[in-house]
């Protein structure tokens, strides 16, 4: 177990490395890190702390104006437990259009929690597709200090493969750049420019 524990952490370094330099104009403030500890799986935990209240954070992660103002130019929101979150990030289509990515609602807990299930489509790997059911986010919320949230996402779900390995690579980037342009919003109050 030890042995593949740091077996994963080796491989996982040089993608760890990449993720750090994600960002060119503002410094990297998520700090990730894979948790590879369970016997057959993967938890990707990614952490940071923005300068805003809770009540502004809760806002940008449950409202179409929130996510318009930091992950893409189209969005729906139906914030409730069994509703979902769609976005387009062609800010020529509308939801529903190709590119249309929903998210269900699984639960939450105001100001504290959001569990997340992404709906695969045909654009996700196969890998995912045969995991579909067993991959959620779960999003933890905050407040360290005044006015200082700290928002902790814990991706889990991923089993221990190679597979998953690669993929790790492109969701820690991916994410990281997300994050930025939400610490920029609300650190700013200008929406990020899609």
């Amino acid at each position: 177990m030890r042995k593949s524990v740091l077996y994963l952490i080796t491989l996982l370094f040089p993608i760890i490395q990449y993720a750090q330099n994600v960002s060119e104009s503002h410094v990297n403030r998520t700090v990730s890190v894979v948790d590879s500890t369970q016997s057959n799986n993967m938890v990707l935990i990614q952490t940071f702390e923005v300068k805003a209240t809770l009540d502004q954070v809760w806002d940008a992660y449950t409202t179409k104006k929130g996510w318009e103002s930091w992950v893409a130019p189209v969005a729906e929101v139906d914030f409730k437990i069994g509703g979902h979150i769609q976005t387009n990030y062609d800010k020529n289509a509308k939801i529903g259009d190709k590119g249309t990515i929903r998210l269900h609602i699984i639960n939450y807990v105001p100001n504290k929690m959001i569990t997340l299930q992404a709906e695969v489509t045909d654009n996700f790997p196969a890998i995912m597709k045969k995991d579909a059911k067993n991959l959620f986010n779960v999003i933890v919320f905050e407040e360290t200090q005044t006015n200082t949230a700290k928002i902790t996402s814990y991706g889990i779900g991923y089993r221990k493969s190679a597979e998953y390995i690669k993929m790790m690579k492109f969701f820690i980037s991916g994410n990281e750049a997300s994050h930025q342009q939400l610490i920029s919003y609300l650190e700013s109050g200008q929406q990020t420019k899609f």
